[in-house]
């Protein structure tokens, strides 16, 4: 492969990759072509997509990006499996899901937020990690619950907690900016009544003459 195509592909895995906090490994050796078409289109119904990397580019794809690192599930042949808008315990469910269906899948494991979880008891730990839905209403469960389950939330493992926390404000940041409140119309001040001016006193009118 010449310098040029490798430059190319590198590119093309930054552009796919570049931005993603997490994604799923598997390994496609032994799923033949009917399996991979079928289970592309299952993931794609899910909003995932699944590419097949080379690990040296996969590496050099992502260096200085945030998933850096991941590339210690790279061994062999090896797939990637990412949704820009799902959650990384979704595509964790989605794996094992697969997983089930066809039991010659090989899950090498997540990476999430510079952890990596390996193998397919690193997929079923992320499985268990609440989705963005999951965390709102887990944290509103803890808000009006009594204080002991927020404090024990609190000193548990910061990883829950801070997946719960991260899923307020990156919902936070989608709501639309709340309307002014249009300020209350000054009213003018009442006019002071103007004193009457006091009646000018009748004039006695002469006596009459004869």
């Amino acid at each position: 492969m010449s310098k040029q195509v490798k430059d190319l592909i590198t590119k093309e895995l930054t552009a796919k990759l570049g931005a993603l906090e997490g994604v799923g490994v598997i390994n496609p050796r032994g799923i033949d072509g009917i399996k991979t078409n079928n289970m592309r289109r299952r993931l794609l119904e899910k909003g995932l997509r699944m590419t097949v990397v080379k690990n040296t580019l996969a590496r050099r794809g992502v260096e200085g990006r945030k998933l850096q690192g991941f590339d210690k599930l790279l061994d062999g042949p090896s797939a990637v499996v990412y949704g820009s808008a799902a959650s990384i315990s979704s595509v964790a469910r989605v794996l094992l899901d697969e997983r089930k269906a066809d039991e010659k899948l090989e899950l090498r494991g997540i990476f999430f937020d510079g952890e990596v979880y390996v193998g397919e008891d690193g997929v079923k730990r992320v499985s268990t990690f609440p989705t963005r839905e999951e965390a709102i209403g887990q944290l509103v469960g803890l808000i009006l619950g009594p204080g002991s389950r927020l404090g024990a939330a609190i000193k548990g493992p910061g990883g829950h907690l801070g997946l719960v926390l991260k899923a307020i404000e990156e919902k936070a940041a989608k709501a639309p900016p709340p309307a002014a409140e249009a300020a209350p119309a000054a009213t003018a001040p009442a006019a002071e009544a103007v004193p009457a001016a006091p009646a000018a006193p009748a004039e006695s009118a002469p006596p009459a003459t004869t």
